[in-house]
């Protein structure tokens, strides 16, 4: 079964624990691996998927210009006084197979399952830019989706406020991020073909998602890291009134919790 919404939220949470164990990349840092292992939980919206539990296996390497962080890398472009610019290659696992979604949830809100296609995974090529400073980390990011899936970009803003408190490093975060009209056509809304056989033709167009959400970071036992999450994110009314999606569900909380050691 493909992954599905909650996959923003893993990336976030297994950059988050990567760039919490090498927290100062600079040239004079050898590079350093991590291999871990954690979990994604997610109460998805889509019609009829419920509440799903994956395995998710963490590396993360990180080099003096390349790293990789979860499902996601890049180079590093500029690492100066607190602001970092990198160009990103990341996974967009928001594909889902036509039978993953429920037929009787999906009948409710007019809709044939046997009518539907599978929505598939995409590439994204992209930048992102972090400043860091006292006042907390503001993070921008652009990502382009460089397959035949949606051929679609998303932009998104995050800012986080990191602290320490009993040995874990918290970081409670807020954020935004705007789907382009391609994007959330197609992972929200209705396809031509399937408009074709009959569906009715939805298309909510470009959309912003808020997010809110706390990671959660912790070191043990030397070289071991505890790493965990919960977000929340709130579809505006053109997602949550598309026919994939649950009756009444206009949000979507995930969860993530894992364990890796640095070498």
């Amino acid at each position: 079964m493909k992954s599905s919404l909650f996959t923003l939220t893993i990336l976030s949470l297994a950059c988050g624990a990567a760039a919490a164990q090498s927290p100062a990349s600079s040239p004079a840092q050898k590079p350093r691996w991590a291999f871990g292992l954690g979990a994604a939980v997610s109460d998805s919206v889509y019609a009829g998927e419920g509440t799903r539990v994956k395995p998710v296996p963490l590396l993360t390497y990180e080099g003096e210009r390349f790293f990789w962080r979860g499902i996601g890398g890049g180079v590093h472009l500029l690492q100066q006084d607190g602001l970092s610019l990198d160009a990103t290659l990341s996974g967009r696992m928001d594909g889902i197979d036509r039978k993953d979604f429920g037929t009787r949830e999906l009948a409710e809100r007019g809709i044939n399952r046997a009518l539907l296609e599978d929505r598939d995974d995409g590439l994204d090529l992209g930048l992102a830019a972090t400043w860091r400073g006292s006042m907390g980390q503001l993070e921008l990011g652009l990502r382009q989706d460089v397959t035949s899936a949606s051929k679609g970009y998303e932009a998104s803003l995050k800012y986080g406020y990191p602290f320490q408190w009993g040995g874990a490093r918290i970081v409670p975060n807020v954020g935004i991020s705007h789907m382009s009209k391609k994007l959330a056509n197609y992972y929200y809304g209705t396809l031509p073909e399937e408009v074709a056989r009959g569906v009715v033709s939805y298309q909510p167009g470009s959309a912003a998602v808020p997010r809110v959400g706390v990671d959660v970071m912790r070191p043990f036992a030397g070289r071991w890291m505890f790493i965990g999450g919960v977000s929340y994110k709130k579809l505006p009314s053109k997602m949550s009134d598309s026919p994939l999606v649950e009756k009444d569900k206009n949000g979507s909380v995930s969860a993530f919790f894992g364990v890796s050691r640095g070498f």
